[in-house]
């Protein structure tokens, strides 16, 4: 394609970027970042083969066996690993820059690439709300009709019905590496 070409095409993406600025605006009161605002985030959620209704917006992240269950709402700049298998209920709400990791790499890193990924599934139950910027680690289960607060870690399991909120970072043990061997040794208080 031409530089003029290039031109032409990017005026008229700026165009179409700046009409649905317009129409985002006067009906939901916001303003979008460009793939935001120009993808349909319920054909996105069909396209990804989610449940009837569901909305994801094109800022998620979508990684490997994701299933997502119907009337789910998926907010902005979230992370969706289904590296080691995640399911998430019908009626749910995953707020804004929350992050849902079915894997991790902290013994590959802490082994210098010696040991493996680490993956566990990750359940979300139906009519579940997860709050903003919650991360939630591999292999946790939580039930249904339960809300995590913003800015939570959650690492265990929660019950149907569970309310939780929080997270403190604190030194609760060692590492100890031997070649392709890990162990993490906490504290006897943890």
């Amino acid at each position: 394609m031409s530089d003029r070409g290039l031109a032409e095409l990017r005026t008229e993406l700026q165009q179409l970027h700046w009409e649905r600025q317009r129409d985002v605006r006067e009906k939901f009161k916001r303003s979008l970042p460009y793939g935001d605002g120009i993808v349909d985030r319920w054909e996105r959620a069909k396209f990804l083969g989610f449940g009837d209704g569901t909305s994801i917006y094109d800022s998620a992240v979508v990684i490997g066996d994701v299933k997502v269950g119907a009337k789910t709402w998926i907010g902005p700049s979230t992370v969706l690993d289904g590296s080691g298998g995640l399911t998430i209920g019908s009626y749910c709400s995953i707020s804004a820059g929350v992050q849902i990791y079915s894997h991790d790499s902290v013994k590959w890193a802490l082994s210098g690439g010696a040991a493996e990924y680490e993956h566990a599934p990750v359940h979300i139950g139906s009519n579940t709300y997860i709050g903003p910027m919650t991360i939630v680690g591999k292999g946790v289960r939580i039930g249904e009709h339960c809300l995590v607060g913003a800015n939570s870690v959650v690492n265990k399991d929660l019950a149907d019905f569970s309310i939780a909120y929080g997270s403190t970072c604190r030194v609760v043990g060692k590492v100890r590496v031997s070649g392709k061997s890990v162990e993490l040794v906490y504290d006897e208080d943890h």
